[in-house]
């Protein structure tokens, strides 16, 4: 393994997410040190625009840091120790799209679960793997990759497939936020916490949750009856997840543990169980990117404007759970740590009854030859199915992209619970198709009349 101070790439350096990432790396250099941050984004008007605030964090705390800003990937990435990926192919007007196409017709829109999260996959898994190869090279032939990207689930799964040999940590901070607002109800820091948890991403339960060896999930349950997964004041919680939006969807927690009391539900299980409530509730007009474009990001901008004209740089980016925890992750990679966290593993048996090539979602240890994953046993049968139906769309969303078969990912669309009938998947596909051209690897039909379609 490499000694420190570390190289480190971001890649999707225009992110309004890297200022709060590097933030919390500043913060955090005697426990990660670095000798130079490479921020790395196809989009380079974008990223020059974040990079002066990203400049100013790093230099707020330390003035031996190289900083370099690229569009270059052999720039990006030689020698480099450590890529943090958080691509977001198609930027915010594509989210856009995933999320009021599907509405149009009555279903979820969301960005990673349902129809939404389906789309965003089909434009991610091949982008992810090409920035695979020129880690591998051009970086340090130990570096990892810490991956954030989005449908987190979905690109794993590709990446399984694709590049198997590749040293990606594929990671989601939804589980350390839940964490995080158990934490503020029972009146302990996140990291007190020792949780077991089973499922895929955006897809599971918490069994668990210890302090000081003791299970406080009976009691989180009797808060989560009258509150949700908040504090009785919400303004209390995380600001990155305090807008109206989210707020709701801690309540939510509530209604589907009124029902299934015995694990609490990672909060986007709300899209796959009640579904219908959540439509009723969404503008079709104006979605949560729409929420996201005209805040976080417009905020964001303006400060880097203004920034840019006084040399004045307001607080106008957020620093929590989502740059905290890929610190916490990279540290336990770097110095072979062992530290528990929840993250994305290939089953191998952790989940007794679901397939063992399954990307899972389990507490791992993380040492530097990455996660070695907590041997969970045999969830319930409810859980299970839950689990193998939305897997199953998923393997079927990959196998379309890699093969881009239409049917394949007709098939998809129509096993996620979120999408009453076939109807509907093949409406909202093919919406979808034409909003994608840009982006997605062409679908070619393998039928056509009853007949085989020659290639």
């Amino acid at each position: 393994m490499f000694k420190p101070p570390f190289i480190l790439s971001i890649a999707g350096g225009g992110s309004t997410y890297t200022p709060g990432i590097v933030k919390s790396l500043m913060v955090r250099l005697q426990d990660f040190p670095l000798a130079e941050i490479r921020l790395y984004d196809i989009d380079g008007p974008r990223q020059d625009t974040i990079a002066p605030v990203v400049e100013k964090v790093i230099r707020d705390h330390s003035q031996d840091i190289k900083f370099t800003v690229t569009s270059d990937p052999e720039v990006a990435f030689s020698g480099a120790h450590f890529v943090f990926a958080q691509m977001r192919v198609g930027q915010y007007k594509m989210r856009e799209q995933d999320e009021k196409i599907p509405l149009r017709h009555g279903v979820v829109g969301q960005e990673t679960c349902g129809p939404g999260g389906l789309a965003y996959g089909l434009r991610t898994i091949l982008p992810m793997v090409e920035l695979i190869d020129l880690v591998d090279r051009y970086a340090h032939e130990k570096a990892w990759i810490v991956n954030y990207s989005n449908p987190a689930a979905i690109v794993a799964e590709g990446v399984r497939r694709l590049r198997p040999n590749a040293r990606v940590l594929n990671i989601c901070d939804m589980p350390v936020a839940a964490m995080r607002n158990m934490g503020a109800i029972l009146g302990v820091d996140r990291h007190k916490l020792e949780v077991d948890y089973f499922g895929l991403n955006h897809f599971g339960w918490f069994t668990r949750v210890l302090v000081d060896g003791e299970d406080k999930l009976p009691e989180l349950r009797r808060h989560i009856a009258k509150y949700g997964l908040l504090t009785e004041d919400a303004a209390k919680t995380d600001p990155q997840h305090s807008d109206p939006s989210w707020v709701k969807t801690w309540r939510n927690i509530k209604p589907i543990m009124d029902n299934f009391p015995e694990y609490l539900p990672n909060p986007y299980l709300q899209y796959y169980l009640m579904p219908n409530q959540i439509v009723a509730h969404q503008n079709p007009d104006y979605t949560r990117a729409n929420e996201v474009m005209n805040g976080r990001e417009k905020k964001l901008f303006a400060a880097a404007e203004e920034y840019k004209r006084t040399g004045i740089l307001s607080d106008a980016f957020h620093v929590g759970v989502h740059g905290e925890f890929i610190v916490d992750v990279a540290r336990s990679l770097a110095f072979n740590l062992r530290q528990r966290h929840l993250v994305m593993v290939e089953n191998r048996g952790a989940i007794v009854n679901l397939p063992y090539d399954a990307v899972v979602e389990v507490p791992a240890y993380i040492t530097s030859e990455g996660p070695e994953p907590v041997r969970v046993g045999q969830v319930p049968l409810f859980h299970q199915t839950l689990l193998q139906q939305q897997l199953a769309s998923e393997q079927l969303l990959v196998e379309a992209t890699i093969e881009g078969n239409y049917e394949k990912a007709l098939q998809a669309f129509t096993l996620n619970r979120t999408v009453p009938t076939m109807e509907h998947a093949k409406a909202i596909l093919d919406e979808m198709i034409e909003a994608n051209h840009d982006y997605w690897p062409a679908l070619q039909k393998a039928w056509q009349d009853g007949e085989a379609i020659k290639k």
